[in-house]
């Protein structure tokens, strides 16, 4: 029989095997950690996320299951919305993802859709005179699409749209994409909410108007795919028009607008961002959306029913086309 100084040896060797295997199972969590670890590092700098497998669902215990929906939640709380983007905050512009046709744009070969805003069947707003919105959108657009064409860009397309408000905006867009345009003009003409309007008589019958307000004003979305591009067109519209002599709209920045204020992009201009129109949300190619004055201000309306506007407004842009076709330099915005 062995000594007890024998027995305690003996049990002595068991303990520091099983403290060897004890140590051995640590290191190989620690390991197996640190590899966990070194693989979510991986996906982090290449930008990707690592996904279970769906058939390992089940085996995942309660509290894996809730740490990715967690960190879901917390990513969108912590996310800013984008409607409240600043132009000077964007940074510079980056040309890589303009995807102009830049220095290689041919304008015999540029597309660029006019999309005439409302149709015959919904014409938009009423003028000060009781004059539709539609009949002063097509007139400027026919000029604008005479004017481009006269520029040597042949592949100008008006977009005339029939039925309701609602369903044509789908049409809009699907038309434009159909026809792979490079760029997407919709034009419009201003009004004001009803809270502003006041009567007066024209020819005997009731109208309405507002002299409180006028201007043009120019709208991207922060959520069409394009929208740097986008942003880089409407700020040379707009500055286009500003050098031509004409006031960008102001109130779209103000409180009293209830909920048609819109985040002013550049106070320079008058370049505002509106994420609920469809045309501009939607469009695959740059988008912008173009008031081209008040027609519910009375002596605005006038000067909006003239050739002479008329031929400004569709030089203006013109030339915006024109720079934005030849590279334009990128626009930080206001310091």
């Amino acid at each position: 029989m062995p000594s007890s100084v024998q027995k305690f040896a003996l049990s002595g060797s068991g303990i520091r095997r099983g403290c060897a295997v004890i140590a051995a199972a640590v290191a190989c969590v620690i390991l197996l950690g640190e590899a966990s670890r070194a693989n979510w590092l991986t996906d982090a700098l290449r930008g990707t996320s690592s996904k279970p497998d769906k058939s390992d669902a089940p085996a995942a215990s309660t509290k894996r299951a809730a740490a990715p929906k967690r960190a879901e939640a917390a990513k969108h709380v912590a996310t800013p919305k984008p409607t409240n983007v600043k132009l000077a905050a964007l940074g510079p512009l980056n040309p890589s993802a303009l995807k102009l046709a830049t220095a290689a744009c041919e304008p015999a070969k540029f597309r660029i859709v006019l999309d005439v805003g409302h149709t015959p069947e919904s014409e938009g707003a009423t003028s000060s005179r009781n004059v539709p919105e539609f009949a002063f959108n097509l007139r400027l657009a026919q000029r604008v699409e005479e004017k481009l064409k006269a520029e040597g860009f042949a592949e100008t397309r008006l977009l005339v749209t029939e039925g309701k408000a609602r369903p044509s905006l789908a049409r809009r867009v699907a038309t434009a994409n159909d026809f792979q345009a490079k760029l997407f003009l919709s034009i419009h003409h201003d009004s004001v909410p009803n809270k502003f309007l006041e009567e007066w008589e024209v020819d005997g019958k009731k109208s309405h108007y507002s002299d409180r307000f006028g201007g043009y004003s120019v709208f991207v979305s922060t959520r069409n795919p394009e929208f740097k591009t986008s942003l880089v067109f409407a700020e040379l519209v707009a500055k286009e028009m500003k050098a031509s002599g004409l006031k960008y709209a102001d109130q779209y920045s103000l409180p009293v607008m209830g909920r048609y204020q819109h985040p002013l992009l550049n106070k320079e201009t008058g370049v505002y961002s509106y994420d609920k129109l469809v045309v501009l949300r939607t469009s695959r190619m740059p988008a912008v959306l173009l008031e081209a004055g008040s027609i519910i201000n009375r002596d605005e309306e006038l000067k909006m029913d003239s050739s002479e506007r008329r031929d400004v407004i569709s030089s203006a842009v013109a030339a915006a086309v024109k720079k934005f076709c030849g590279a334009p330099e990128p626009f930080l915005g206001p310091p």
